[in-house]
C-alpha cells in the first residue's frame, strides 16, 4: 500500500495505545508501535497488528534513541503522517517520600519525550504539508489543583498541555494539528478492575470510560474532519475531570 498514511504510536504495546494501534491497522494504516519494556505485549500487538505492523523497542526518554526512532520509521516507509505519544507511566508516593530519580522520572517519560519526538516527526510533516500529533495529558491537569501523590506526574501532563498549545501554533501553517487528550478514569488494564468500580461514584457520567473511547477521540483528531481542531484539550472523563 504505497500511499497508506503511517502512524507512530508509543506506549503502543498496551492500553490506550495498543487499541489505537489495532485501530488503525484495521484501516489501513501502517502503524509502528515503541515499547521499552512490554515484550511480550508487543509481540501479540504485532501479531495482531498484521503486514502492516512494526514492532520498536526504544526508551523515548533518550532524545537520541527518540530520534532514532523516526528516522527508522521513516526510512522503512518513507514519513510519519500521525504521531501520538501514548507513552506515560506514573507511580503513587506522598509528595515529601519522592525521590529525586523518582521525580525526574516522571518528568523524563511524560513530558520530555513528548518535545523529542513531536520536533523530529515535525520536519516530514512540514514537508508534506499534513500531520497529526496527538498526545496523553490526564484529567485535571489543567486545573493546577495540589496532588500531593502523583505530583510530579500531574506537573508533568500539566507540561504536555502547554506543549500541545504552543507546538500547535507553531505547526498549524504548515498544515499540521497538534491536540491533547486527557483521560479520567478508563479501563485499560493498568489499574485493578474493583478500583475503578469505586470510582464509579464520583464520575458524573455514571461509569468508567472504555478503551473505544479513547479510540474515537483519536480518531476524531487524526481525521480531515478536525482539520480546524488545533491545540484543543479533549477531557475525556464524563465530566469527572472538569
Amino acid at each position: 500500500m504505497p500511499d497508506a498514511k503511517v502512524a507512530l504510536i508509543t506506549g503502543g504495546a498496551r492500553g490506550i495505545g495498543r487499541a489505537c494501534a489495532l485501530a488503525l491497522a484495521s484501516r489501513g494504516y501502517r502503524v509502528a508501535i515503541a515499547w521499552r519494556r512490554s515484550a511480550d505485549a508487543a509481540a501479540e500487538t504485532l501479531a495482531a497488528m498484521g503486514a502492516n505492523g512494526r514492532s520498536i523497542q526504544c526508551d523515548v526518554s533518550d532524545p537520541a534513541q527518540a530520534a532514532g526512532l523516526v528516522e527508522r520509521v521513516e526510512r522503512e516507509w518513507g514519513r510519519i503522517d500521525v504521531l501520538i505519544n501514548g507513552a506515560g507511566p506514573y507511580h503513587r508516593i506522598a509528595l515529601l517520600d519522592e525521590t529525586p530519580d523518582g521525580w525526574r522520572e516522571m518528568f523524563d517519560n511524560n513530558l520530555h519525550p513528548v518535545f523529542y519526538l513531536s520536533r523530529a516527526a515535525a520536519a516530514g510533516m512540514k514537508s508534506r504539508s499534513w500531520g497529526r500529533i496527538v498526545s496523553f495529558a490526564m484529567a485535571n491537569a489543567d486545573q493546577g489543583v495540589g496532588q500531593p501523590h502523583v505530583t510530579a506526574h500531574y506537573i508533568a501532563k500539566a507540561g504536555v498541555l502547554m506543549l500541545t498549545r504552543s507546538l500547535a501554533k507553531v505547526l498549524a501553517p504548515h498544515g499540521i494539528t497538534v491536540n491533547a487528550i486527557s483521560p479520567g478514569f478508563i479501563d485499560s488494564g493498568s489499574a485493578p478492575a474493583e478500583e475503578l468500580q469505586k470510582m464509579v461514584k464520583t464520575i458524573p457520567a455514571g461509569y468508567v470510560g472504555t478503551l473505544e473511547d479513547a479510540v474515537q477521540a483519536v480518531l476524531y483528531l487524526i481525521s480531515d474532519e478536525a482539520r480546524y481542531v488545533n491545540g484543543a484539550n479533549i477531557q475525556l472523563s464524563g465530566a469527572w475531570g472538569v
